[in-house]
């Protein structure tokens, strides 16, 4: 059985999901700020590297980056509910905007709504 990496597409799947949020994270009035100029590349890079890792693909964030720690990294932003919901509406607008069967869709969405929940870190 191959992986859902393999299943669909691999990396240019990953950098296509990827292009598409980061087209509206540079737009978006809650999002943007939380990127510098200087790192829009970076966040990317690594963002692509994470998920295409998480879902079976190449190890190449851990041997960049080491162990996600996902909370650990997104502790120095301020994540209420509005900016994962900001969030969840650019991810969404990617996912929409990539070639992926059903039921693969809804594996991946089931998974960036419970990691968008796990990062907020500041109360309403």
């Amino acid at each position: 059985m191959s992986s859902f990496y393999e299943q669909v597409g691999g990396d240019a799947f990953f950098a296509d999901l990827t292009s598409q949020f980061y087209a509206v994270v540079a737009t978006d009035p809650i999002l943007r700020p939380m990127y510098p100029d200087e790192d829009m590349k970076g966040a990317a890079q690594r963002l692509q590297w994470f998920l295409a890792q998480y879902w079976g693909g190449p190890t190449t964030y851990q041997e960049n980056r080491g162990h996600p720690r996902l909370r650990m990294r997104h502790s120095q932003f301020s994540i209420d509910t509005a900016a994962r919901d900001a969030w969840l509406r650019a991810m969404r607008t990617a996912v929409d905007g990539v070639e992926i069967k059903e039921d693969l869709k809804e594996q991946l969405w089931d998974y960036l709504e419970l990691a968008a929940d796990a990062m907020v870190n500041q109360p309403d």
